[in-house]
């Protein structure tokens, strides 16, 4: 199969120009002006971008947590993120306790067995190092395709590890070439703080907050930092929500250390008081690190734009609210962690970074397809529009006008956490190596298409 693409504004990370794309089979074959080729389908892009797909290096789907299993398994977190724009992410594999790693990687190859829609990769959430997984099967794990591992600093008792399983598994990815990534909050002091509100009877879903306060994220930060300098190894933390853990991942950076952050869509738009609306509408917006105050926007929207942090992802965790959230109604302990986003992410970042804001097109690029492929051994076969990438690519309208809303939304969730917001730009067709995945509005792809990618070690390229 072969797709021509005619006129449109191709923008990645470094360029921004109007050419022809033509993509031959599951790559890019040629850019340039006025091609004069065969192609079995010509697409007129012609006032449009054409952009790299995003890469979304952070989802949560058919993962179970808080005795339940998020809504989105494989299939509909796909199909919601091709809808967004999305054409690759790489997923959470949980590790539990007592389970190795190889059998924790079979559970969750055969969730996606068949289900997928766009190309997917798998990070290892790593919970036990003593009783299940090993360190030599953290070693081999590159030698799998999987090159980075998170570790919690939180959820104590459940997923939370010590700092010297934290820092053993450090020492392991210096060696093995691989990435590690950290939830970097004090679960300990939040399980005190949880404990005292729960004996004052505070159990509303605003808590969830007050039990989880910014200086904790920036503790944890911080520490992870050191702990990471000492052992030698490259750190990337994830979902960061606020001054304070900011500012230790810029000081790193600017001293040229092997640190990066995220942020998520989320955070730049809600607030704490989303947490405090009333009739548990709160528990919509109960995921952690929690929502901060709004002075952390600007905070937040400095830092990408800086490089502070280098990666917006979506941390896609979706529930319902009525009959997953509510498990919470009496004990804001027991709402499980989560929301949905994987969908919202390009539009919302390009009508408010780009449109209403002062990100650049290549500045959006970078933060939502570049920047992770580069950091997750994607690139350049992802992350960018070239002669020998693969064929992820969004044709997108930068002219559409429309409302999010969890009635239009392909998330299994019943809410979006934008409902109602108004924004400009839409993706117009969603392309995965070469394969048409979403199309004026309609997916017209079969499950099963998309494909796990084997990563490069970190720092390394993927080309082949």
């Amino acid at each position: 199969m072969s797709i021509l693409i005619k006129g449109g504004r191709v923008i990645t990370a470094g360029d921004d120009y109007v050419a022809d794309v033509f993509v031959e089979g599951q790559t890019v074959a040629t850019i340039g002006r006025g091609l004069e080729v065969d192609a079995d389908r010509v697409i007129d892009a012609a006032g449009k971008y054409v952009l790299p797909g995003c890469i979304d290096p952070h989802t949560h789907l058919d993962m179970p947590f808080g005795g339940t299993v998020t809504i989105d398994d494989f299939e509909s977190g796909h199909t919601s993120a091709a809808f967004g724009g999305t054409t690759c992410h790489v997923d959470f594999c949980i590790q539990g306790q007592g389970q190795t790693v190889a059998e924790a990687l079979e559970g969750w190859h055969a969730k996606a067995d068949g289900k997928t829609l766009i190309d997917y990769g798998f990070h290892i959430a790593v919970t036990d190092l003593r009783d299940g997984g090993t360190l030599e099967e953290l070693a081999s794990l590159p030698e799998q395709g999987i090159t980075s591992y998170k570790l919690f600093m939180a959820y104590k008792n459940v997923l939370q590890v010590d700092d010297e399983t934290l820092f053993r598994a450090m020492e392991v990815a210096a060696a093995s070439g691989a990435l590690v990534m950290v939830h970097a909050e004090n679960g300990d002091a939040i399980d005190v703080l949880v404990r005292e509100a729960l004996a004052r009877g505070e159990t509303a879903p605003i808590h969830h907050a007050l039990t989880r306060p910014p200086e904790l994220e920036g503790e944890a930060t911080n520490r992870a930092i050191q702990l990471a300098r000492i052992a030698k190894a490259p750190l990337y933390v994830v979902h960061v929500t606020c001054k304070e853990a900011v500012d230790p991942i810029r000081r790193a950076r600017e001293l040229g250390w092997d640190v990066w952050g995220e942020t998520c869509t989320q955070y730049f738009f809600k607030t704490i008081d989303d947490l405090a609306k009333p009739k548990f509408e709160g528990a919509k917006y109960v995921y952690s690190p929690p929502a901060r105050d709004a002075s952390n926007h600007a905070v937040l929207w400095d830092a990408v734009r800086t490089d502070a942090l280098s990666v917006i992802s979506t941390d896609h965790c979706a529930f319902l609210w009525d009959g997953q959230k509510t498990l919470g109604k009496d004990d804001f302990t027991k709402i499980p962690n989560g929301g949905p986003g994987v969908e919202d992410r390009l539009v919302m970042i390009h009508h408010f970074g780009v449109n209403e804001g002062d990100l650049s097109l290549s500045g959006m690029v970078e933060l939502l397809a570049t920047a992770p492929a580069r950091l997750f051994g994607l690139y350049p076969r992802k992350g960018t529009i070239a002669p020998g990438a693969d064929a992820d690519i969004v044709v997108f309208d930068p002219k559409n006008r429309h409302t999010l809303s969890a009635k239009t939304h392909h998330s299994k969730a019943d809410y979006n956490l934008y409902e109602g917001t108004t924004v400009t730009g839409a993706v117009e067709l969603t392309m995965v190596r070469g394969n048409v995945i979403v199309d004026g509005g309609e997916l017209v792809a079969e499950p099963g298409i998309g494909q796990f990618v084997k990563r490069a070690r970190f720092g390394e390229e993927l080309t082949a």
